[in-house]
C-alpha cells in the first residue's frame, strides 16, 4: 500500500500530465489505484505498483483516449483489475459499464472496488468473452466494447465484436505495433462485421512508451457462430 509521499507523487503526476479532472475524480482515482497496489499483494493485477509509472501507464493511458469515446453502455473485455472501463467509469459518468473477467478473484476485486467508490454505474460478470457474448441479453447490445492488452487484434476482434451493436464501436488500447496487426486482420473484420475506422498514435508522458488505438466500426451482424468456443480463438485466429 503506498504511503503519503507516493500518493502525492501520484496526485502530482495526475494533476501534471493527465486531463483536466476535477478533485473529487481525482480522490477516487487516488482509491482505486492505492486499492489496486494493496490487492496485488493477494492477487496478481498488475506488475506496475509505483506511483509515477502506475499514473502514466494505467490511469493516463487509459484517460488519453477517452476523447474517442462516446457512448451510454460500454463493456470492457477482459477488463483484470478495470483497466480501461472502472478509470473510465470514474471520469466518464453518463454511461454504465459491464466489466467482464474470467477469473473469480479479480471480480470479486472489481465488486469490493465499485462498492469502494460508490459507483452505481457499473455491473461486473465473471465469465470467459466466448461464453458470454452468447448470452442474448447482451449480445449485440452494446455501443462500444474495449479491451487492453489482453491478446493480439485478431483474437480481440472475434472475443469484442460480437458484444457490439451495428453502428456501435470496438476500441482496442494497443502497443506501437497497431498497425501490423491491424494488416494481418482483414479476414477477420469481414468475418466478423467490422472495418477499421481509425488508428490513433500516441505517446505517453515522461518517455514511458508508445501507444495505439485501434478504432473498428460495427458494420454488420456477427454470425452466431462466433466467438467460437473457449480457448479456440487464441489456438486458431481467424
Amino acid at each position: 500500500m503506498w504511503n503519503d509521499e507516493e500518493k502525492a507523487i501520484f496526485i502530482q503526476v495526475l494533476k501534471e500530465y493527465g486531463p483536466d479532472l476535477a478533485d473529487e475524480q481525482i480522490d477516487m482515482l487516488l482509491q482505486y489505484s492505492s486499492k489496486v497496489v494493496e490487492e496485488n499483494q493477494k492477487i496478481n493485477l498488475t506488475a506496475i505498483t509505483k506511483p509515477e509509472e502506475f499514473a502514466v501507464k494505467h490511469i493516463i493511458d487509459s484517460l488519453l483516449v477517452l476523447d474517442h469515446v462516446s457512448a451510454k453502455s460500454i463493456v470492457d473485455v477482459g477488463t483484470g483489475a478495470g483497466m480501461p472501463g472502472l478509470i473510465w467509469a470514474i471520469v466518464y459518468r453518463d454511461c454504465q459499464y459491464l466489466l467482464l473477467d474470467s477469473l473469480k478473484k479479480r471480480v470479486k476485486f472489481l465488486g469490493q472496488t465499485v462498492s469502494l467508490l460508490g459507483l452505481d454505474n457499473v455491473k461486473y460478470l465473471h465469465s470467459r468473452a466466448e461464453e458470454a457474448a452468447k448470452a442474448s441479453s447482451i449480445r449485440e447490445s452494446f455501443d462500444i466494447a474495449t479491451a487492453r492488452a489482453v491478446a493480439s487484434f485478431q483474437v480481440l476482434l472475434e472475443y469484442c465484436l460480437p458484444f457490439v451493436k451495428i453502428g456501435g464501436k470496438f476500441i482496442a488500447l494497443k502497443g506501437p505495433d497497431a498497425k501490423e496487426e491491424v494488416a494481418s486482420s482483414k479476414k477477420a473484420l469481414a468475418i466478423l462485421g467490422g472495418e477499421i475506422e481509425y488508428i490513433y498514435d500516441y505517446q505517453l508522458p515522461l518517455d514511458m512508451g508508445d501507444r495505439s488505438l485501434i478504432v473498428v466500426k460495427k458494420v454488420a451482424t456477427t454470425p452466431k457462430k462466433y466467438p467460437r468456443k473457449p480457448g479456440t480463438p487464441t489456438k486458431s485466429p481467424l
